[in-house]
């Protein structure tokens, strides 16, 4: 199927049946969520952005996480991000809007937002973990503090192990217009998963074509003002989930990704050209205590109240 096809058949399908087979096994949170008092009043509000098949508000996920963290922190102001004006919308658009018009969105949002003048810290979960990166590094006011990134794939991904709806058709035509089209011009623009495709066999494909993440990783040149706003950071946290098998590979989650030229062999952060040539800044933020590299047993998206809270609830303050 060419990716005009596809495109059409997504602009057909109605998106309810559509999300029933996209989020039948989708990486929402799903935790059961007990109350945890005893912690100072925060001063700095929390801004919150969901992954692929979430919404804003689900009471499942991030309404449950919203909830947790104003009882963890009394005061606290926390904005769960809606990209679009229903919740529907906001579901929809993390499958099929340009990634650039999402961040666009999302800078305008925080910086009419008097409650954020004096700053924020941010949580990004999933997908929205790279998403408010990039809010860091083109939207400086207002300043962004802290940068918590639970499970995003910082680095891209190469592979979509499980894709909601195992048997259905849309998951076997989005992995196989990933592979052999992430780069057209059509599913680049019009499938947010592809906007973060890294492809280590067909780099300079992806770094020729990728709207989004060859961008915001300085793949390309480098924009000396992006590296500048990153490092603006008090602290930039990355979470990996040690049993994921969501997110592939589970490196990107720490900055790591696959050697070029081959699919099988990983690198950290600390071994790739982004960290050695510091085109990003990230070196430079490590060598001045910023960066701070979390583990947790458990799959994608998994996690108990307690560690919640005992982890990333601190750096909230």
């Amino acid at each position: 199927m060419s990716c005009d096809k596809l495109w059409r058949f997504l602009k057909r399908c109605k998106m309810t049946t559509l999300f029933r087979l996209l989020l039948g096994a989708g990486p929402l949170l799903l935790l059961v969520l007990s109350p945890v008092h005893g912690f100072n009043n925060a001063t700095l509000p929390l801004v919150l952005w969901h992954g692929m098949g979430d919404s804003c508000c689900n009471p499942l996920s991030m309404g449950s996480i919203k909830k947790m963290i104003e009882e963890a922190i009394p005061g606290i102001d926390v904005l769960s991000l809606m990209i679009g004006k229903t919740v529907i919308q906001d579901t929809e658009n993390g499958f099929f809007m340009d990634v650039n018009e999402q961040v666009s969105m999302v800078c305008s949002q925080l910086a009419q937002d008097p409650k954020l003048k004096d700053g924020y810290n941010a949580m990004g979960f999933s997908q929205g973990g790279q998403f408010l990166r990039a809010v860091a590094q083109r939207c400086p006011s207002p300043p962004m503090k802290t940068l918590i990134s639970v499970g995003g794939q910082q680095q891209g991904v190469y592979g979509l192990p499980k894709c909601p709806g195992e048997s259905s058709h849309i998951c076997d035509w989005i992995r196989k217009k990933l592979n052999s089209g992430a780069y057209t011009d059509i599913v680049q623009k019009h499938l947010v998963q592809a906007q973060y495709w890294h492809d280590p066999l067909n780099d300079d494909l992806y770094k020729k074509h990728s709207l989004f993440l060859a961008d915001i990783n300085q793949e390309r040149v480098v924009n000396e003002t992006y590296k500048k706003n990153l490092q603006l950071l008090h602290k930039f946290v990355m979470v990996k989930f040690l049993q994921d098998s969501v997110v592939d590979p589970v490196d990107t989650e720490w900055f790591g990704f696959l050697k070029t030229g081959q699919a099988n062999e990983t690198e950290t952060l600390q071994e790739s050209v982004l960290y050695k040539e510091d085109r990003l800044g990230l070196a430079a933020m490590e060598a001045a205590g910023k960066l701070d590299f979390l583990a947790t047993e458990g799959d994608h998206l998994q996690f108990t109240d307690e560690w919640f809270n005992a982890k990333l609830v601190p750096y909230l303050h």
